[in-house]
């Protein structure tokens, strides 16, 4: 087996269309159905099930397909830390993370890095906390920020933030601070709020803070995006609840106040893969 089945399975895999497949790997659509047969009889199993209207991947397909992505983009990875490190360089850390964490402890990470690793470089991506795990899993990143309860058994993950929730409002809003007292005083009121895509386990820690104060909010917005929230908080269509910290790097006519006597909290969390083989990510994790 060699690095051209890979490639030309990969590309059939992702188009479901050997024509389509053949056209862009330039080759002749006859010779990649061969490579294709030459790769299932060195495996001993079958790959595709095709008939002439239809190409789909079998189970057995399927499952290297996960694996192929990971070899052919772990090859990848590898050409460019070489690149890298033939300039002088370290390597690349490929970070992902959630908008929450460039207000603090990002910023907080790239000073170290930029103070005691400045032969690492940097490629910062934001991104939905499932998308990060699936990326790290893929090797596609080498530490992620997120907010999760649990990541799977091949990931390690140990919490850098641990904030409190704030409620968000116009600042022309008549309740303020000296007369906030629960979030219960905002039943009435539209919420505004991130969506279960961003984390649902986020989502459901917002939804028990409203049923501890008696009541469910009328959710009329969802968004991933903090300053999307905040916008539309700003322009009256409802309030919200953030995590605290994200207070911190806006100027928008909202006012934070932070939610008093719950029990509920967030946590802010890093992730990586310990089988990661980066010699970035084994310099970098010292400093978290």
């Amino acid at each position: 087996m060699e690095l051209r089945h890979l490639i030309y399975f990969q590309a059939v895999a992702e188009e479901l269309n050997y024509r389509k497949a053949a056209e862009r790997l330039f080759i002749s659509q006859p010779g990649l159905s061969r490579q294709i047969r030459q790769l299932e009889e060195l495996l001993g199993v079958q790959l595709f099930e095709r008939d002439k209207k239809h190409v789909d991947l079998t189970a057995a397909g399927d499952y290297l397909k996960g694996e192929v992505d990971f070899v052919i983009n772990h090859l990848e990875s590898t050409k460019n830390q070489l690149k890298l490190i033939e300039s002088g360089k370290v390597g690349e850390l490929r970070i992902g993370f959630l908008g929450s964490a460039s207000n603090q402890v990002l910023p907080d990470l790239l000073t170290k890095l930029n103070s005691e690793q400045p032969l690492i470089t940097t490629s910062l991506e934001e991104l939905s906390n499932a998308v990060q795990v699936e990326m790290m899993q893929k090797d596609k990143l080498d530490l992620g920020f997120v907010r999760l309860a649990s990541v799977p058994e091949d990931l390690e993950m140990s919490p850098v933030l641990r904030d409190t929730f704030s409620l968000v409002v116009p600042k022309n809003h008549p309740v303020g601070k000296s007369n906030f007292r629960s979030v219960n005083q905002f039943q009435e009121e539209s919420f505004i709020l991130f969506s279960s895509d961003y984390s649902n386990y986020y989502f459901e820690q917002i939804m028990s803070i409203c049923r501890d104060s008696g009541f469910s909010p009328k959710i009329r917005h969802k968004s991933v995006h903090a300053l999307t929230i905040f916008r539309l908080v700003e322009n009256g269509l409802g309030v919200a609840i953030v995590p605290t910290s994200l207070k911190e790097g806006y100027d928008l006519n909202v006012r934070f106040m932070e939610i008093p006597g719950i029990p509920q909290f967030t946590e802010l969390s890093v992730i990586w893969k310990p089988v990661n083989r980066n010699p970035a990510l084994k310099k970098v994790l010292p400093l978290i």
